[in-house]
């Protein structure tokens, strides 16, 4: 593979951060992403440092947590779920095309700006990708709680070229 989206992923000032770095305690019986033929199933992903530690703003949007760090969030995350990818695929050039972006935002009591958070996850892939790939459907939801405190974690749908 030629490594497109690697480059354009640098081109943009980003960079893909480590594997997530787990509590030593905790144990996840999951996978983060399941490959099923041309599909690619994503689980839950949350915002990390380069390091792959959880990023360190946590709170409630609209609460302790602004609309603008909350979608620098979701850019967060999303760079952790194609660092993921790049990982299991070996190369983000072989996505064919985004299906489908889930997100749940951490919000307080009355916030309902879910979509303008969330956009942190679509522009980017959009950006990256470009519209014909990158573009995907979606949700935008609030949730009471989000692990380890986190503002945002999305899951994902995807096809991959063989």
């Amino acid at each position: 593979m030629r490594d497109l989206i690697s480059n354009r992923i640098r081109s943009l000032g980003f960079t893909l951060p480590e594997p997530m770095r787990l509590p030593p305690d905790l144990v996840l019986p999951f996978q983060f992403c399941k490959v099923s033929g041309n599909r690619v199933l994503l689980s839950g992903h949350l915002p990390l440092e380069q390091d792959g530690t959880i990023w360190p703003i946590k709170g409630k949007v609209g609460d302790s947590v602004s609309i603008e760090d909350a979608f620098k969030a979701a850019q967060q995350t999303t760079l952790a779920m194609l660092s993921t990818l790049e990982r299991e695929l070996g190369s983000l050039d072989r996505i064919s095309q985004w299906l489908k972006v889930f997100g749940m935002v951490n919000t307080a009591p009355g916030f309902t700006d879910t979509a303008r958070v969330v956009n942190g996850c679509s522009e980017l892939l959009i950006q990256i990708f470009g519209s014909e790939i990158g573009s995907h459907t979606r949700s935008a939801v609030g949730f009471a709680e989000i692990p380890f405190g986190c503002p945002i974690e999305i899951e994902a749908e995807l096809e991959i070229h063989p």
